[in-house]
């Protein structure tokens, strides 16, 4: 099982404001949708809710919701009660990357747990002034990759670069 952590954040590691995106940068949510693509997407409740109706779930994946809420259910959506037994359900898993989308919570777990052998951060070089943030992680244990970087045009209002951590062997 491959696990990753997908992510995008502000100059102040702020990535939702009011339950909500605070950017529109096409080019990373094209990132964004191929890289998850045909792969296993985790988020929390919240951030599941965020998602308009209309892309809910998410096409082309499987997605899974982490609630405590023992009677929710979401339509077309796999539902744990904990992070560690929705990675537990899937530690078989050898075709898909179970990628983490979050919110805040969720990847403060995971980030916890020490489950991701990747992460995949966009950096965005602007400021929010948001309400949730991504946690901190010591990028010493890491080694980063830039994958792409964005400088800003008539669709994107930020600069930004989107970043590989893989895990570091030493």
């Amino acid at each position: 099982m491959k696990v990753a952590l997908i992510v995008a954040m502000d100059s102040e590691r702020g990535i939702g404001k009011n339950n909500d995106l605070m950017w529109n940068l096409p080019a990373d949510m094209k990132f964004f949708k191929e890289s998850t693509s045909g792969q296993i997407v985790v988020m929390g409740r919240k951030n599941y809710d965020s998602i308009p109706e209309r892309f809910r779930p998410l096409p082309n994946r499987e997605n899974v919701v982490l609630t405590r809420n023992q009677d929710f259910t979401a339509e077309g959506c796999q539902v744990f009660h904990s992070l560690e037994a929705c990675l537990d359900y899937y530690k078989n898993e050898t075709e898909r990357t179970v990628f983490i989308i979050g919110g805040g919570e969720i990847y403060r777990q995971a980030l916890a747990l020490d489950c991701a052998d990747e992460l995949f951060i966009t950096h965005v070089a602007k400021i929010y002034g948001a309400d949730t943030f991504f946690p901190e992680f010591n990028e010493e244990n890491w080694n980063v990759k830039i994958l792409a970087t964005h400088e800003i045009d008539d669709k994107h209002e930020a600069s930004f670069e989107i970043k590989q951590y893989s895990k570091s062997n030493h």
